[in-house]
């Protein structure tokens, strides 16, 4: 249940619904003040979430910060979160992965520098209805494909969102008491809600963000006042991620 509440939450988060919502509300509305309110509310929406700057700042408040990779210790074992890869069932003979890529491929460059010595992967699908190939099994492929062994190589794929990652990431750890040094590697916007339930579930991780949205401080023109789509279209994502957290808290998950 909470499953489905939770992708029916993530819908009522787009702003592009909002929009959309207050532009029918104009065109149906006999009052002229409040077809002028929604009007105005739509296009200040618009405005708001289409700078740039505003959203750079944003995701620079939220994403937890990047640990340099020269200060990344030993770790026995790196704990994958997935979300990263979809699955086609009309091109089903290669894996198609999104942005968030950076989970495994970052992590898979701490492996090649020594800093870890196996990989966990964590995650199913997450879909409501329709099947498909769990994540964790399609980063697995990549990783061997990359020339990992395949004993370097763990999953657990029954997750389907964050608290389950943690839970059943630990029945796996606890299977294997030689990992004491585990590292969480996460998107950097979803790395607050991550550790936080890991630390629910009793397991001590170090963490390690990748895949980051914002980007440097900038006041060049095109970065302050130009309006951007992809601005407006990652406030969907934040959004989705900070009402996240705040369900998981007051849900003692985090």
């Amino acid at each position: 249940m909470y499953f489905i509440l939770s992708k029916t939450l993530d819908f009522l988060l787009m702003p592009f619904l909002w929009v959309l919502l207050l532009l029918l509300l104009a065109l149906f509305l006999k009052s002229a003040a409040k077809k002028r309110f929604c009007l105005v509310s739509a296009v200040t929406i618009l405005l708001v979430l289409s700078n740039p700057w505003l959203a750079n700042i944003a995701w620079r408040a939220w994403e937890v910060d990047a640990v340099p990779v020269s200060q990344v210790k030993s770790h026995d074992v790196a704990i994958i979160l997935t979300g990263v890869t979809s699955y086609r069932n009309d091109i089903p003979d290669r894996i198609h992965t999104a942005k968030g890529a950076d989970r495994f491929l970052q992590a898979l460059q701490l492996y090649r520098l020594g800093k870890i010595d196996k990989f966990l992967i964590s995650g199913g699908s997450g879909l409501i209805i329709k099947d498909k190939v769990p994540e964790a099994v399609q980063i697995k492929k990549i990783l061997l494909i990359a020339g990992v062994p395949e004993g370097d190589i763990f999953i657990e794929s029954n997750s389907r969102n964050t608290r389950e990652n943690a839970v059943n990431t630990g029945k796996v750890l606890a299977k294997h008491p030689e990992w004491e040094r585990p590292l969480l590697v996460t998107s950097a916007f979803h790395m607050r809600r991550a550790a936080g339930c890991f630390r629910k579930a009793g397991i001590k991780t170090d963490t390690y963000s990748t895949d980051f949205y914002a980007g440097e401080k900038s006041y060049a023109l095109d970065d302050t006042i130009i309006p951007s789509i992809e601005a407006f279209d990652r406030w969907h994502l934040l959004l989705h991620e900070i009402a996240g957290y705040a369900v998981y808290k007051l849900l003692g998950y985090c």
